[in-house]
């Protein structure tokens, strides 16, 4: 699952500064191969593979390999599983597995550590683990081949074991997880170097000398974390970091102008208002389509875009992104800004005098100025927007497992698998927590399980249009990330993630 809050702010700059400080050295020279320095504002919650999620996804990859590589444009290559075969029946994943391969205290990898990688990370509890759930067993055949059965099919297993669930840890250390997470354990192309690492600031990667496969072009790699973007651009000016991602707008327009470096644009996460309560449980206006619309029209995503953003970004009304077949380019200006139509489709509704929306607003996670924006925009159909402020830590109790609102602001991942749109945004889950549906969405997703090629793009496409048209969601726009680097360094984006895989680092020529 891709998702972060909206938008990301930044705490204590003196902070930062002191964090700065532990960069690990100077910037590389142009096509040095000893070192890269990578600026994030995300930090791994310890090493164990079952809490990679998200942007932290590469402090992992450094040290776990996963079963299938995913490359930058999000086609599949071999990695630890060297081949794989899906049945006629799409419920048999046959997997052939790289021989040779061992964890740094011998252990072999082979279809054991497969099976015990899998069922643990489909059993122990993580924001992840739903992936697995349709994974009925794992079945050994040899130590070279493994099948995965499927409860059903599930058109993004690659894609999920190109990702968390698919990095590979020693079986030998699952008696002790807690040693996993201060001391990796994989078959990866580095190794942490736990001496010079400091927890919470920096973590710093020595190249592996017995990995299997092609050695990376850098001998160490360390990623520096920062609460602000700030200090992450101060240490790329002062030549004391080599690349970041940059969110923020304004951050985004300081490097392009403040001094020389190589960018590269990539529109990924889309932030929205993700509507929840769809049947009207909580709000019974949202359970008319026509009220749901009418939310659409009201708000003025060019005027967010231009304002929180600087324009840096694109409008949109769908939640499928550019990269996925299902994504079609009309549906981005489905919902023009329309506050008459907005107004009339209420009124239609029986909502004519409005109604009171109540939505969270965990402290730091969404802005005053994106606060104020949805507010302005929806009084002016006679909707009225609360918002209920409380401590992050209580998010997950009081949205999710507590349902007790009726809508969230967030920034979601934008996947170039449609199964793993619909699995996540749509299925009944984390964020379908309400299980709505109707007999078409079900009948598509059905559909998009069995159906392959062109008709599986079809279904996607069909599926998108009927999320649009029920206005299952109250997308804004999707976000420019600028990927920065000092000029030494040539970075390639990442399908499915908003950064760079740990392999997209080359020295610049």
């Amino acid at each position: 699952m891709r998702t972060q809050p909206l938008p990301r702010i930044g705490a204590s700059i003196a902070a930062s500064a002191l964090l700065l400080t532990g960069c690990a050295g100077a910037g590389t020279t142009a096509g040095s191969t000893d070192s890269l320095n990578i600026g994030s504002r995300t930090a791994p919650q310890g090493f164990d593979p079952v809490n990679a999620i998200g942007s932290a996804l590469p402090y992992y990859q450094a040290v776990y390999d996963t079963l299938i590589k995913r490359e930058p444009d999000g086609s599949y290559s071999p990695m630890l599983a060297t081949a794989w075969d899906l049945d006629p029946t799409r419920t048999t994943l046959s997997l052939t597995l790289r021989q040779g391969v061992a964890f740094g205290d011998g252990t072999p990898f082979n279809a054991e550590a497969v099976k015990a990688n899998l069922e643990r990370f489909k059993n122990t509890p993580g924001s992840n683990t739903r992936w697995l759930t349709d994974l009925d067993a794992v079945d050994v055949v040899d130590p070279a081949h493994v099948e995965l059965k499927l409860k059903q099919p599930n058109p993004a297993m690659l894609y999920y074991l190109s990702d968390s669930a698919g990095l590979m840890a020693n079986p030998a250390k699952f008696a002790q997880p807690e040693s996993l997470k201060a001391a990796p354990d994989g078959t990866g192309p580095y190794k942490l170097n736990a001496a010079k690492t400091v927890t919470g600031t920096k973590w710093v990667y020595e190249r592996n000398d017995q990995y299997w496969g092609t050695k990376l072009p850098y001998k160490t790699v360390t990623y520096n974390y920062f609460d602000n973007e700030t200090a992450i651009v101060n240490g790329l000016k002062s030549g004391q970091l080599n690349a970041a991602v940059l969110l923020d707008a304004d951050q985004q327009l300081a490097v392009e102008s403040g001094f020389k470096t190589k960018s590269t644009p990539q529109n990924f996460d889309f932030s929205c208002l993700m509507l929840l309560d769809r049947d009207g449980v909580l709000t019974p206006a949202l359970k008319d389509v026509r009220v749901r619309q009418a939310l659409n029209y009201a708000v003025d995503r060019q005027t967010m875009l231009r304002s929180l953003q600087r324009g840096k970004g694109e409008v949109t009304s769908q939640v499928f992104g550019t990269q996925a077949p299902g994504y079609k380019k009309e549906l981005d200006g489905y919902y023009t800004y329309d506050p008459a139509k907005a107004k009339a489709l209420l009124d239609q509704a029986g909502y004519g005098k409005g109604f009171t929306l109540k939505l969270p607003r965990p402290v730091g996670m969404v802005s005053d100025a994106l606060a104020a924006s949805l507010q302005t925009d929806f009084k002016a159909i006679g909707v009225t927007v609360v918002w209920d402020q409380f401590d992050p830590t209580q998010l997950v109790q009081k949205v999710f497992t507590g349902r007790q609102y009726s809508g969230l602001v967030m920034n979601l991942g934008q996947y170039s698998n449609d199964w793993a749109v619909a699995n996540d945004w749509v299925a009944p889950g984390p964020f379908n927590m309400f299980g709505n549906t109707d007999p078409t969405i079900q009948d598509l997703m059905a559909k998009m399980k069995t159906d392959t090629g062109d008709q599986e793009k079809a279904d996607a496409q069909a599926l998108n249009q009927r999320l649009v048209e029920q206005a299952w969601f109250l997308p804004f726009y999707r976000v420019t990330y600028l990927h920065v680097t000092d000029g030494t360094v040539s970075v390639v984006p990442q399908d499915g993630m908003a950064s760079p895989s740990i392999y997209n680092y080359t020295p610049a020529k």
